[in-house]
């Protein structure tokens, strides 16, 4: 018998073309998931994931209260969200535009919201086992120069958990965050900062490598199915006891 039993069950998952989202997703499907809700504005990579179970996608912007509107409306029940879509940047203070600061807050806090808000509603029509995590991150836990803009939605982002567990403790319904360090997945290797490392340093390999000596006690970092694996954890029946917390899976980053 699988260790975690997620059968009839449907599940939403955010930012799920690729990285964490697109773990999640895969992971749900091989635990037995009947269904999954797949929301990303990138077609090409939902179209890319290869799902063990029936699933629907909405195509769009996590910000757009109009998308949301329609999954409240087309979704007859849930029982778990992931909400991991993201994006990120690196700034000083004395650097940050405004729009990009705006456009961080929008992306990471409001669309976090409005996903948990239609999940909550969508929820709260059921019985039975229910939660969601939210992705946070070590920057929302930890100061980090040049993380402004991301660290501060990180760190909405986790008291948003933790708000919401409080409100829906008595309806059976979980909510936690976890909050990674670095995680080998495009929102990371995709940036500037990284791209100047695989010049710098010859390869892929060898940049990861530099930032895991950056940040990790370790000395390693962690991928998109290492973190699947500890939120897919927090979703179960098994963590049944666990609501309103915070997972700190940073490789011991400093």
């Amino acid at each position: 018998m699988a260790r975690f039993d997620f059968s009839g069950r449907t599940a939403l998952v955010t930012g799920a073309a690729s990285g964490i989202g697109a773990a999640c997703a895969t992971w749900l499907a091989a635990n037995g998931c009947a269904e999954i809700i797949l929301v990303d504005m990138d077609e090409a990579g939902l179209d890319a994931l290869d799902l063990s179970c029936p699933s629907r996608r909405f195509i769009g912007d996590v910000t757009d209260e109009t998308l949301w509107d329609e999954v409240e409306r087309s979704v007859e029940r849930l029982d778990h969200a992931v909400l991991s879509a993201g994006i990120a940047s690196g700034t000083p203070i004395v650097s940050q535009d405004f729009a990009g600061w705006r456009r961080m807050q929008a992306v990471n806090l409001d669309g976090v919201f409005l996903g948990l808000r239609c999940a909550l509603r969508l929820m709260l029509k059921g019985t039975g086992n229910r939660s969601a995590v939210l992705l946070s991150s070590a920057a929302g836990v930890k100061p980090m120069a040049m993380t402004s803009a991301y660290g501060t939605t990180k760190a909405a982002i986790a008291h948003l958990a933790r708000v919401a567990a409080v409100e829906h403790v008595s309806d059976g319904i979980r909510i936690n965050a976890i909050a990674p360090g670095r995680v080998e997945t495009p929102i990371w290797t995709k940036s500037g900062y990284f791209e100047s490392l695989v010049e710098q340093h010859g390869s892929k390999e060898a940049a990861m490598a530099v930032i895991a000596a950056e940040v990790s006690v370790m000395g390693r970092t962690a991928q998109a199915e290492d973190m699947a694996n500890q939120i897919g954890f927090l979703l179960s029946d098994e963590a049944w006891t666990i609501t309103g917390e915070v997972l700190g899976s940073d490789c011991g980053y400093r």
